[in-house]
């Protein structure tokens, strides 16, 4: 497994609605493309979806850019990505695999990705919904599967050999790229690069800490043992 950033081949998108971040991230060639969701604008604090998302792609206009929809039903849901999908060709529409309900979006991804509507399939964690959305997209638009491998590692499972097969899935399929979503470390883009996957979303925490990759142990040892020495001498601790 590689420890190199200039070795890596997949593809980093960086994963939040705080506009000075993903501005910031948009100078740096390193990040390809843009992901969000109502839960991460909401965290933003935001309250005007179009207007926040016109706003960014006002200047991000060359690298994919993923809003979704928030509708429970399948026709709103329809309506919502047709509309999302016009503020520009660089735009990807978000589909949650199931809505509320456990019900699946299949017929609808479908219809979509056949009308020419870029999607991005989201929430997927089981392998079976990966085989039935490659399947529901095999000859529509260009799409991403985003197989949300953080929160398989939060069950306890590895999540690995899961994505390692869902690759495996979408290979025969042309236009479809696995999407690596929620990692919870720096550790997940390399293992996400080794068994080609093509596309890791990270948040800030996670984007931030690119510059300890490759970082000498011996070295980071004394940082973290000056870091404790510090805080101890800041907080005035006496014994």
């Amino acid at each position: 497994m590689t420890t190199s950033l200039s070795a890596l081949k997949i593809k980093l998108f960086a994963d939040g609605a705080d506009k000075c971040a993903m501005l910031q991230h948009y100078a740096n060639p390193q990040i390809q493309g843009f992901t969000t969701n109502p839960t991460l604008m909401r965290k933003a604090g935001l309250t005007d979806y179009e207007a926040f998302a016109r706003d960014i792609l006002s200047v991000i206009q060359d690298r994919p850019i993923s809003f979704e929809v928030f509708a429970d039903e399948f026709p709103e849901m329809a309506r919502q990505a047709h509309k999302i999908a016009g503020w520009g060709e660089n735009v990807y529409v978000k589909i949650p695999v199931t809505n509320t309900r456990g019900e699946p979006s299949l017929d609808l991804i479908r219809q979509l990705s056949h009308s020419g509507v870029k999607l991005n399939v989201t929430a997927l964690l089981a392998l079976e919904q990966v085989r039935d959305v490659a399947c529901a997209l095999a000859g529509g638009s260009p799409a991403y599967v985003s197989v949300f491998a953080g929160r398989v590692a939060d069950t306890g499972r590895d999540p690995v050999p899961l994505m390692a097969s869902a690759v495996e899935l979408l290979r025969p399929h042309a236009g479809l790229e696995l999407i690596w979503a929620s990692p919870r470390e720096l550790l997940n883009v390399f293992q996400a690069d080794a068994i080609g996957c093509h596309i890791i979303t990270a948040t800030n925490d996670i984007l931030n800490k690119l510059s300890l990759v490759g970082k000498d142990l011996h070295a980071y040892s004394v940082e973290t043992v000056r870091m404790f020495y510090n805080d101890a001498a800041a907080a005035q601790f006496a014994l």
